[in-house]
């Protein structure tokens, strides 16, 4: 979906191919239009989750005209359909109502329910397939977590997405123009990732001065605004 030559998209290819013998899987619409979807058993999410047993979707993902022909509600039930041929619990993702995410409204249209939530507007969705133990997210304290990371600017990063290279070089951009001290740090394994990451997204934010300044894409403009809001 990312342009092939960029260096995003050479990252998440490398990403992906450690990623396939963990049953990562994508499914790729073929009927004309644009969109996907990426999942992978919730043992191995690149979310800051517990979901063992649970079928994890890393993004659906549709765009342009392709929106309201409903290939997403396509794309769900065929995950719901592989979890269930593989035995597993139900199948679960990390929702919010911000960008970058899939809000709620579309899951709970499809009987998905929350199993838990954390700040800003994180949800953790579910459709479960018995009485199971539901995922849910791996630690309380968010905040905490944003506090280890110091003064100055924290990009915290993964290769999961391939636009999060475009979104971590802007904000060192920005960062060394107005004389910030920054730094990059990524997550090169799940297990790092659950254990520090300042929000269940987990495979990308921002943090300033110990505390969260975003989660998704900004802006220049945008960023800006954040930092002077943050009196940077």
């Amino acid at each position: 979906m990312s342009k092939a030559a960029t260096t995003g998209n050479k990252r998440k290819l490398v990403w992906l191919k450690d990623r396939f013998a963990e049953g990562l899987r994508i499914e790729m619409l073929t009927n004309g239009g644009r969109g996907f979807v990426e999942t992978i058993p919730g043992e191995h999410a690149w979310r800051a989750v517990e979901a063992e047993g649970y079928l994890f979707i890393h993004c659906l993902w549709i765009v342009g005209k392709t929106q309201g022909r409903g290939d997403g509600s396509m794309l769900l039930k065929r995950c719901l359909e592989d979890a269930r041929a593989k035995g597993m619990r139900g199948v679960c993702i990390l929702c919010s109502e911000n960008v970058w995410l899939v809000g709620r409204s579309f899951f709970e249209k499809h009987g998905f329910v929350a199993a838990d939530a954390a700040a800003p507007t994180f949800t953790l969705m579910v459709k479960s397939f018995s009485r199971t133990a539901p995922p849910r997210f791996a630690t309380e304290d968010w905040a905490a977590r944003a506090k280890r990371f110091g003064p100055g600017v924290t990009v915290i990063r993964t290769d999961q997405c391939p636009y999060i290279e475009d979104a971590s070089q802007l904000i060192l951009e920005v960062a060394s123009e107005r004389g910030l001290a920054a730094k990059e740090i990524t997550f090169e394994d799940r297990k790092t990732l659950c254990a520090e990451a300042p929000t269940p997204y987990g495979t990308f934010a921002v943090v300033f001065n110990g505390t969260l300044l975003s989660y998704h894409y900004l802006t220049r403009k945008d960023l800006i605004a954040r930092l002077d809001a943050a009196g940077a």
